[in-house]
């Protein structure tokens, strides 16, 4: 009997460290306020190398972590239990990345820690929100080519750069992740995505100083679902057209989100003057509540920061297939909808069905603008579909 009770209180411990009781546990073995760097690559690597799943243990406290690159391919599934926070350097680091993992199949994060960028001192030097010509500062958490993963209950707070960066994923899920950085914080982008396939953000919060969510070339099959965006730049497909061997989007869903003191909302933009010829296609926002987010509903094809391109030449993405349905609450500003399509490229089967966007700014009622698309028109309008003049956007 003392053998029996013995193996359920160790079936409860395992339970209670969030950790499962068949797979073999690699610990960093370091205490809190050490730098881990080495400790968690060592573990990292033996766990890469077990034949059967395993995960390799954060436990809780506080650690330094310096650059680090966890790559696979590994022999069996991989899980790294983040119980803790670890935090980088305080300095402004030029660096591509904080921490990465790479060609991996298989792998969990999860454990209800936090990865802490140590932003504050890099974003006062941070140029690159006025011009691309900038030293490039380290993205927190870059996922390369990692499939068949789910990341969890993970706090991603005051990145240098972007928070989350995936490229090269296939099915892989974000569920009740939490990213946090000042409204102020330049180019701090929650989560961006490209060049990827069957992801899933879902039941997240994101308040940071740039898009919540960012959709990069390459998209294809993208679920954003009860997300919480703001403040930042809201949801962004794009910016599309800047680089050449661009590759399509498709497949792109927004649904049951809020948005709330976003500088945009729902927002597809595109360089005129494109150094490409792609498409975005099959694209759908639906069921998004606003709170008093400026520029609400956006199609962008004249995206040109700093003045960088031709406005005059029209942009070469093509859009299709793009809806914007059951979108309601207030606007921060009077331009509650622009479709600013490519004179070139006219948007094709754009449908908008049940919009009720207000404003009670001392400017004017909210505005409905249109030019080089003729959207297919479902339930109420407010305000009235195309019914103002077209201005141009500012940014």
């Amino acid at each position: 009997m003392g053998r029996v009770n013995f193996g359920v209180s160790a079936f409860f411990i395992f339970c209670l460290l969030g950790l499962s009781a068949n797979a073999k546990v690699f610990n960093i073995g370091s205490k809190p306020g050490c730098d881990i760097t080495k400790a968690l690559l060592k573990a990292f690597n033996q766990a890469c190398q077990f034949p059967t799943k395993s995960t390799v243990l954060i436990p809780k406290g506080e650690y330094k972590l310096g650059e680090i690159e966890m790559m696979g391919p590994c022999k069996a599934p991989i899980r790294i239990a983040l119980q803790g926070t670890v935090k980088a350097d305080g300095n402004a680091v030029h660096s591509e990345k904080w921490i990465a993992f790479h060609n991996i199949d298989g792998f969990k994060l999860n454990g209800g820690g936090v990865f802490d960028g140590e932003g504050n001192a890099a974003w006062r030097v941070n140029n690159c929100h006025h011009t691309w010509k900038c030293k490039k500062l380290p993205i927190s958490i870059r996922f390369d080519f990692v499939t068949n993963a789910k990341i969890r209950g993970i706090t991603s707070l005051d990145a240098k750069h972007f928070h989350i960066n995936v490229i090269g994923a296939k099915n892989m899920t974000f569920e009740e992740v939490k990213i946090v950085a000042p409204a102020e914080s330049p180019n701090t982008d929650g989560i961006l995505v490209g060049r990827s396939d069957g992801i899933k953000i879902i039941n997240s919060f994101i308040s940071t100083g740039d898009d919540c969510v960012s959709v990069g070339d390459g998209m294809k099959n993208l679920l954003v679902e009860r997300v919480t965006c703001g403040p930042g730049h809201g949801i962004s497909i794009g910016s599309l057209g800047r680089y050449g061997h661009e590759q399509d989007v498709m497949g792109i869903k927004i649904v049951n989100c809020t948005l709330q003191e976003t500088d945009n909302g729902l927002r597809i933009k595109t360089w005129p003057t494109a150094a490409c010829s792609t498409s975005a296609s099959d694209i759908h926002f639906e069921n998004i509540l606003l709170k008093n987010v400026s520029n609400p509903i956006l199609i962008d094809q004249e995206y040109c920061p700093w003045n960088q391109c031709d406005k005059k030449k029209a942009s070469t993405i093509k859009l299709s297939k793009i809806s914007f349905k059951n979108i309601r609450g207030t606007s921060g500003n009077k331009d509650a909808v622009k479709l600013l399509c490519s004179k070139g490229h006219p948007c094709q089967n754009v449908e908008l069905g049940n919009i009720n966007i207000k404003y009670t700014g001392s400017d004017g009622p909210a505005t409905f603008q249109c030019s080089n698309v003729s959207p297919k028109l479902m339930g109420t309008q407010v305000p009235k579909a195309c019914s103002s003049p077209v201005t141009k956007t500012l940014k």
